[in-house]
């Protein structure tokens, strides 16, 4: 039977502006722990949508050195996470190319 009520989506938690939905979450395990973000949790996504990538900059995280890049609402700007542009130990390859979006910073939509 098919799910009459459209795709589970996730949104910009100021405006509500569609930036991913719940069938791109690659890990649910995620923490952030940085100096210049929040704490706490947060989701792997393979895609995000309607978002404007920021410049690319190396950072060390949990896992080790990666270069990523901060992801903002392309509506209101608010900084929603971040892209993983490359990784350099060979365990978190997979996370290139994907998004971190902070839980707080996303709400449900169309659930």
């Amino acid at each position: 039977m098919a799910d009459l009520a459209g795709p589970r989506l996730y949104g910009c938690y100021k405006c509500q502006n569609h930036v991913c939905c719940h069938d791109d979450i690659v890990s649910k395990a995620f923490q952030v722990i940085q100096a210049h973000a929040s704490r706490g949790r947060a989701f792997l996504f393979s895609h995000a949508t309607n978002v404007v990538v920021g410049p690319k900059e190396d950072r060390h995280l949990i896992t080790g050195l990666h270069t990523v890049a901060d992801v903002h609402c392309c509506d209101c700007g608010e900084v929603l996470g971040w892209k993983y542009v490359k990784a350099y130990e060979e365990l978190q390859k997979y996370k290139e190319g994907k998004f971190v979006l902070e839980k707080f910073k996303i709400v449900k939509i169309n659930w």
